[in-house]
């Protein structure tokens, strides 16, 4: 007795035509892919062609000439105008990043407007950084001669310790235990030093016990012409 096999013919021929679908599916997936795979390196041959160009660097740094643009010693950072990259001289200057904690020189670290240096660089996501600046055939740099403002008063302030009565430091820095309370007049421990003998008889005659005049006017201030004194009755 013969069984029909119409079914499981038809039953193969769709299963070959799901295969076939899938095949498709798959061949156009790895269109896509083969697609993203050439942007890709589409974009990595740009980039490489954009750091080959002149004022931009790649992971590698290169070395540059040039002078210092501008610096600001107080906060420690500036840019430098580089001229030549690599021997090349370029036909536009180049700002370059500059930190102190980069430069080649002993004590404070910083820059003189128009100083030539020389350095090396990279370029980061912010753009060129220098690496490491020195002077022309690698010495020191000279630096600025000007210094913060805030370091300036502190060294030309003359400090006092209010403990031992001893300069150049004061109490919290001092290394003596708590010493007794003194006039810093004199040095003398029988009194302070708003009630110092010696410090009274140093202030001039008829200012002693005497406030500032009102209004800011100088205590030799004569009276105005025209003025005369007032009388009082005998």
């Amino acid at each position: 007795m013969n069984r029909p096999v119409l079914n499981l013919s038809y039953r193969t021929g769709g299963g070959r035509a799901k295969t076939e679908e899938e095949q498709e599916e798959e061949e156009e997936e790895g269109g896509k892919e083969e697609e993203e795979e050439e942007e890709e390196e589409k974009k990595e041959k740009e980039d490489q062609d954009d750091a080959s160009g002149p004022g931009s660097e790649g992971s590698v740094s290169s070395h540059g000439t040039g002078a210092c643009k501008w610096f600001n010693v107080r906060m420690g950072f500036g840019f430098l105008s580089m001229t030549s990259r690599d021997g090349t001289p370029l036909d536009e200057p180049v700002d370059v990043f500059v930190h102190q904690s980069k430069l080649h020189m002993e004590g404070f670290r910083s820059l003189k407007e128009g100083e030539a240096v020389e350095f090396t660089f990279k370029k980061s996501s912010k753009g060129l950084e220098s690496v490491a600046v020195c002077g022309p055939g690698g010495a020191p740099c000279v630096g600025s001669d000007r210094r913060p403002k805030g370091a300036q008063k502190r060294r030309s302030r003359a400090d006092r310790c209010y403990n031992c009565g001893e300069p150049d430091h004061h109490a919290k820095e001092c290394q003596l235990p708590p010493q007794p309370k003194k006039c810093h007049f004199c040095q003398s421990f029988a009194h302070m030093v708003a009630s110092c003998p010696l410090k009274a008889q140093q202030a001039p005659a008829g200012l002693q016990g005497a406030g500032p005049p009102r209004g800011g006017a100088s205590p030799d201030q004569e009276e105005p012409p025209g003025q005369e004194p007032p009388h009082t009755e005998d």
